[in-house]
C-alpha cells in the first residue's frame, strides 16, 4: 500500500485567495465549446444548408426585381405584365423567411443541449471541489458567472450562425453580382466601404468592451453584496445596519451606473460613425448608377438592383458593432464560466480507488498533521482509534480542532502528514462516494434546503419510503412537532431552515442522518442547540442509535459523553488526555477541570449535578 506522508504543509492553489488570473484570448472559450456541439454535427450541417438557402433567396430577390422593373419599362418591347417574374419574386421572399425559420427550428436543439450539458458539467464540478473552495467563494458572483456564461453560449451560437456567417455569405454573393453586372467602380466602393466600416467598428468596439468588462465586474460585486446581505438578514437586523448595508450596496451600484453610462455613451459614437460610412458609400454608388441610367449604359432596373443589394448588405452591417461586441462579451462570459472548470480538485479519487467493503468499520488516525493555511497548523501528531461498533468522544475548548477531525474523516480535506484509515485502508485509496455513503454526520450548524420538512429528512436517503421517513422523524423526536403543523411534513422550512428554531433544525438533521443508516456516525455538537430537558429526551435515543455503529462524538457538554468507550481531550490541536469518563475524572487533569466548571454552571442554573465517581 502506498504512503502519503509529507512533512510539508502546502497550501493548495485554490486556497490562495485573490490570486490573479492570467488574461488569455477570449476565443479560447469557443474552442472549449466545440466538443459540446459535435454531438449534433448533423443538425449543424442541416442548419447551414437552410442558412445558405435563405441567403440565396435573399440575393435572388433584387435580381428578379430588376427584371420586373425592366419588363415594365414603357420603352421595352414587352407588352404583357411579367406575371412569372412577379410570382418568382413572391416565392423568393417567402423562401427567405421559410429557410430562416427552418434553420432556427433545426438549430435550437443544438443550442439548448449545449447549454444544458455545460451547465450540468459546471454544476457537477463545483460539487467536486474541496470544502476550501466553497468556504472562500462568493456565491452571488459564482451564480452570476454561471448565469452569464450559459446565456453567452446562446448568444454566441445565435450571432455566429444567424449574423456573422449570413453576412459573410451574403457579402460574397453581392460581390459576385456586382462584379458580373457592373464596372469595377461599384465593387471597389462597396468593398472599400465595408473594409473601413469593419475596421472602425472593431476599433471602437474593442474600446467599449473594456468598459463593458468593468461594468460586468461591478455588476457581479453588487450582486454578491446583495445576496450576502440578504443571507445574513437576521444579523443585519440584530445590529440595525439596514442603512449601512444599503449604502454599501448603493456604492457598488453607483460604480456600475458610471460604467454603464460610459458604455451607452460610447455606443452613440459607434452608431454615428457607422451611419456616416454607409451613407457616404450608398450616395457614391447611387450617383454612379444614376449616371449610368442617364447615359443609357444601365437600365432603371439596374438602379433598383444596386439600391436593393446595398440595402440588403448594409442593413446587417448596421448591427455588426453590436454583434461583434456581443460575441466578444459572450466569449468573455463563457471564459469566466469555463474557468470554474479549471479550478483544481484539491481532493480527488486516486486511480484504481477502491470501494469500502460492507460490514463494520473501524477508524484510525495515525500521526495526523493538518493545516487549513500554511501559517496556522490545526492538528499536531493526532493518533487514536475508533474500533468497529465503539463510541469515541472528542472534547476540548472551542478552536481546539475537534470539528476538523470530522471534516478529515469525511475527506473534505486531505491530511498534510500521517494518514486516516477505515478498516486499514487509507481514505485516499477509497472512492469518495463509497466512503461518504458509509458515514453520516449531525453537524453543529445545521443548514436545511429551502424546501419541505419531508424533503429535508428524505435527503438522507432519497430512495427511502414515506414510512421510513416518519420512523426516522420519530427516532429524532420531531414527528409529533411535524404532525402538529397545519401542513405536516409538507411544511416549508425557509431559506437555510430559518423558519425553524435551532433545536428543531438539529432534530431534522438527526432524523436525516438516521435515515441514511450509516456504518459510521459523527455527532458534531449534535445537541448543542437543545435545552437541557430536550437534550436529555433525545440523548437516550442517540445512544440507542449509536449502539453497534462506529461513532465519533464531538462534544462540548461533557454529560453527553459519559458513556463513551474512550474520551479524547484535544487542546490546541494535540491530544493531551485520553481515557474513560471516570478515569479522566480520577486523574484530575484538564478533563476534570472542565467537568468541575460545567457542574458549577449547572448548579448555578438550578439544573442539578451529574453523578460523581465513588
Amino acid at each position: 500500500m502506498r504512503r502519503h506522508d509529507s512533512a510539508a504543509l502546502p497550501l493548495p492553489a485554490e486556497g490562495r485567495a485573490g490570486a490573479a488570473r492570467p488574461r488569455r484570448n477570449e476565443w479560447h472559450a469557443f474552442g472549449l465549446l466545440l466538443p459540446y456541439l459535435w454531438e449534433f454535427k448533423g443538425r449543424v450541417l442541416v442548419a447551414l444548408v437552410f442558412l445558405a438557402g435563405a441567403k440565396l433567396a435573399n440575393v435572388g430577390v433584387p435580381l428578379v426585381l430588376k427584371e420586373v422593373v425592366d419588363g415594365l419599362d414603357r420603352d421595352a418591347a414587352v407588352v404583357a405584365v411579367p406575371f412569372a417574374l412577379l410570382v418568382a419574386y413572391g416565392a423568393l421572399r417567402f423562401s427567405n423567411t421559410l429557410f430562416a425559420e427552418l434553420r432556427d427550428v433545426v438549430f435550437v436543439r443544438v443550442t439548448q443541449r449545449a447549454i444544458r450539458r455545460i451547465a450540468l458539467t459546471v454544476f457537477r464540478h463545483l460539487h467536486s471541489l474541496s470544502l476550501r473552495f466553497h468556504l472562500e467563494r462568493q456565491t452571488g458572483g459564482v451564480s452570476r458567472d454561471i448565469e452569464r456564461g450559459t446565456r453567452g453560449i446562446s448568444s454566441l451560437l445565435s450571432y455566429m450562425l444567424f449574423s456573422i456567417i449570413p453576412v459573410l455569405l451574403e457579402f460574397g454573393l453581392v460581390a459576385a453580382v456586382l462584379l458580373a453586372k457592373f464596372d469595377w467602380r461599384f465593387p471597389a466602393i462597396t468593398f472599400g466601404a465595408v473594409a473601413v466600416y469593419i475596421a472602425f467598428t472593431i476599433w471602437v468596439t474593442e474600446w467599449r468592451i473594456a468598459i463593458r468588462r468593468q461594468a460586468n465586474e461591478l455588476d457581479s460585486k453588487a450582486n454578491t453584496r446583495a445576496i450576502d446581505s440578504l443571507l445574513n438578514y437576521e444579523t443585519v437586523k440584530y445590529f440595525g445596519n439596514e442603512d449601512y448595508e444599503a449604502r454599501r450596496y448603493d456604492e457598488n451600484l453607483r460604480r456600475y451606473e458610471d460604467a454603464a453610462v460610459r458604455s451607452e455613451s460610447s455606443l452613440g459614437l459607434l452608431n454615428i460613425g457607422q451611419s456616416l460610412i454607409i451613407a457616404a458609400a450608398v450616395t457614391a454608388l447611387m450617383v454612379l448608377a444614376a449616371q449610368g441610367v442617364v447615359a443609357r449604359t444601365l437600365t432603371l432596373g439596374d438602379l433598383v438592383l444596386v439600391n436593393a443589394l446595398l440595402i440588403q448588405l448594409y442593413i446587417p452591417l448596421n448591427f455588426l458593432g453590436m454583434v461583434y461586441r456581443e460575441i466578444k462579451q459572450s466569449l468573455i462570459d463563457m471564459d469566466r464560466m469555463f474557468r470554474l472548470l479549471e479550478e483544481n480538485r484539491e481532493v480527488e479519487d486516486a486511480p484504481g480507488a477502491l470501494d469500502l467493503p460492507p460490514g463494520p468499520a473501524a477508524v484510525r488516525f495515525e500521526h495526523v498533521d493538518f493545516a487549513y493555511e500554511r501559517s496556522r497548523q490545526i492538528l499536531f501528531d493526532v493518533s487514536f482509534e475508533v474500533p468497529a461498533g465503539s463510541k469515541v468522544a472528542v472534547v476540548g475548548h472551542s478552536g481546539s480542532g475537534k470539528s476538523t477531525l470530522a471534516r478529515l474523516l469525511y475527506r473534505f480535506y486531505d491530511v498534510n502528514a500521517g494518514r486516516i484509515t477505515v478498516n486499514g485502508t487509507d481514505l485516499r485509496d477509497l472512492r469518495q462516494a463509497s466512503l461518504r455513503a458509509a458515514v453520516a454526520i449531525v453537524p453543529q450548524d445545521t443548514v436545511l434546503f429551502n424546501d419541505t420538512l419531508r424533503y429535508n429528512i428524505h435527503y438522507g436517503r432519497p430512495e427511502a419510503t414515506a414510512g421510513e421517513v416518519v420512523e426516522a422523524a420519530k427516532s429524532a423526536h420531531i414527528h409529533e412537532f411535524i404532525a402538529g403543523l397545519p401542513d405536516g411534513y409538507e411544511t416549508g422550512v425557509g431559506e437555510r431552515g430559518l423558519k425553524l428554531s435551532g433545536g428543531e433544525k438539529q432534530r431534522v438533521a438527526i432524523a436525516r442522518a438516521l435515515l441514511k443508516d450509516p456504518r459510521i456516525l459523527i455527532f458534531d455538537e449534535a445537541t448543542s442547540a437543545l435545552d437541557s430537558k430536550a437534550e436529555q429526551a433525545i440523548q437516550a435515543e442517540l445512544d440507542r442509535i449509536a449502539r453497534g455503529r462506529t461513532t465519533l462524538v464531538i462534544a462540548h457538554r461533557l454529560s453527553t459523553v459519559m458513556d463513551a468507550d474512550q474520551i479524547l481531550v484535544l487542546d490546541h490541536g494535540r491530544i493531551v488526555e485520553r481515557g474513560t469518563h471516570w478515569a479522566l475524572l480520577a486523574s484530575g487533569g484538564a478533563y476534570a477541570q472542565m467537568w468541575a466548571l460545567q457542574q458549577r454552571e449547572k448548579e448555578a442554573a438550578g439544573e442539578g449535578s451529574a453523578p460523581q465517581p465513588a
